[in-house]
């Protein structure tokens, strides 16, 4: 019989690390990040006392995240960070039915950013010279990198804990699974595997749960040509680009003649949907390619095109305030674009937040002006769900920190930001996303209500085990080694 996960409760429901998904070095916690941590801590145990439970069964519960959140509003307030917080009464850490209405929310939930990497492929006989082993410290393994062999640890990234990660710890009722940038031969993920993944699900009775992106890197020989087989034999669903990736590290403009060509066939094939890597940048070499100049011009040319742009240009490091249009950097790169092509709210142009909510996550001033910023001018119906998970372990502490998330008053006031309403979030939570990909909610919970994953989740959340963990790197080191995997692009 396997072991329950950590037994003792030493790690919180909301994970507060220096995670990254790989497409950015890691980003040191600062003081106020651990004393949430350890105001977090205190209060499992002191809650679970009052309570009359273990920590771990504590912290699985409601509870234990209504803690977690409670203790990062406890920190950021204090540092002059409330401009926005996690909308909870005290009561919520003490009481389950108090927490569960505030955590456990029954919206439909489309996560359009997911990953997984394939443990027993081909790319792992291609290891770049002098990269090293991509590995975690022990701690953050999962229980599958137990198992023999060189690569076990890589398990913890398979499709077995993606499944169990995605469809059953969190309330994710749909993905896209989708790519990183890499040489076709370095594939960490290639189409095929990708598809096998979307097999097991329909094993499990949830074929409709899956979709798949087609990863197209224009300015490599042949990608422009394989888009015919994506389309015809792989039924993608949506293109996948990153305009500031290339073979020789120099990245492309979609309103170039690369990116033209690369839309044009996009429509000649019928797939409207143009998903964009923008903000992240791959360091100082391409990084023009990193900004979303070329966004508003494509969209304004192509209005039966949909522009969905992952992590909506979001920069980590960088403080997001109110828009300024003299900063052509991070969110605001991204609302630039559609200011100066007259493209209105709930256009053509759709905001990705995947890593980027995330990493707000700990930043709540800089969350509120970054949502605000979005409802306000790509629109509250074009801000999309996305987590990046697996490399963030299981998405349910995103869920849980979003459904709670609030807008101060005061930043509301002062720059006409929504209030986040349960309708506002049900909207990116997966309302929104149905538009593109022309898909009818009705229909979808309906095939899930009774499917295979539905009824396992019922059956595993009767004795759940979440692990907690997350598995991108999270030190230089470990980023670099990732990197090398997939073409080492970065200045």
């Amino acid at each position: 019989m396997t072991q329950p996960h950590d037994p003792e409760g030493r790690r919180l429901p909301i994970k507060l690390d220096t995670t990254t998904n790989g497409e950015f070095s890691p980003i040191p916690l600062e003081s106020v990040h651990r004393q949430v941590r350890r105001l977090a801590h205190e209060a499992a145990t002191e809650n679970a006392k009052y309570c009359g439970v273990r920590r771990r069964h504590f912290l699985i519960s409601a509870c234990g995240a209504a803690s977690t959140l409670l203790a990062m509003n406890a920190a950021y307030a204090p540092a002059g960070r409330a401009g926005g917080f996690f909308e909870l009464t005290k009561e919520a850490a003490l009481d389950r039915e108090v927490a569960a209405a505030a955590l456990e929310g029954h919206e439909f939930i489309f996560d359009v950013q997911g990953h997984y990497v394939n443990p027993k492929g081909a790319w792992l006989h291609k290891e770049p010279p002098g990269s090293g082993r991509f590995t975690w410290a022990p701690k953050t393994r999962c229980q599958l990198a137990d198992r023999p062999g060189e690569h076990s640890h890589l398990l913890c990234l398979g499709e077995e804990e993606f499944i169990k990660d995605v469809f059953l710890d969190s309330d994710t009722d749909m993905m896209v699974l989708s790519f990183v940038p890499s040489y076709r031969d370095a594939e960490p993920l290639t189409i095929e595997e990708a598809a096998a993944t979307a097999g097991i699900v329909e094993k499990m009775g949830g074929a409709h749960r899956l979709l798949l992106h087609g990863r197209v890197n224009p300015n490599q020989d042949g990608d422009l040509q394989g888009m015919d087989e994506l389309a015809e034999r792989w039924k993608v669903s949506a293109w996948k680009t990153y305009t500031q990736w290339g073979p020789e590290g120099r990245g492309f403009f979609l309103s170039d003649e690369v990116g033209l060509a690369f839309i044009e066939r996009a429509r000649t094939l019928g797939i409207k949907n143009i998903c964009i890597h923008k903000g992240i940048p791959f360091g100082r070499k391409s990084y023009e390619h990193s900004l979303c100049d070329d966004i508003g011009v494509v969209a304004r040319r192509y209005p039966d095109v949909n522009f969905l742009i992952y992590h909506s240009g979001f920069v980590p490091g960088q403080a997001e305030g109110p828009y300024d249009p003299a900063r052509n950097e991070g969110i605001d790169s991204l609302i630039k674009t559609v200011v100066e092509n007259d493209l209105p709210p709930n256009s053509n142009v759709y905001a990705e937040l995947g890593s980027t909510w995330r990493y707000l996550m700990r930043d709540p001033q800089s969350a509120a002006h970054a949502l605000g910023k979005l409802f306000n001018y790509v629109g509250q119906d074009n801000v999309l769900w996305g987590t990046d998970s697996i490399w963030y372990g299981s998405p349910q502490d995103q869920i849980q920190a979003f459904r709670t998330f609030q807008i101060a008053k005061e930043l509301r006031e002062q720059h006409g930001y929504l209030e986040i309403t349960p309708e506002l979030r049900a909207k990116v939570f997966g309302l929104n996303a149905l538009r593109p990909y022309h898909i009818s909610a009705d229909e979808i919970k309906k095939r899930a209500a009774h499917d295979g994953i539905a009824q396992e989740r019922l059956a595993y959340r009767e004795a759940p085990d979440p692990h907690f963990r997350t598995y991108g790197p999270k030190t230089r080191r470990e980023f670099l080694n990732l990197l090398a995997w997939n073409g080492g692009q970065r200045a």
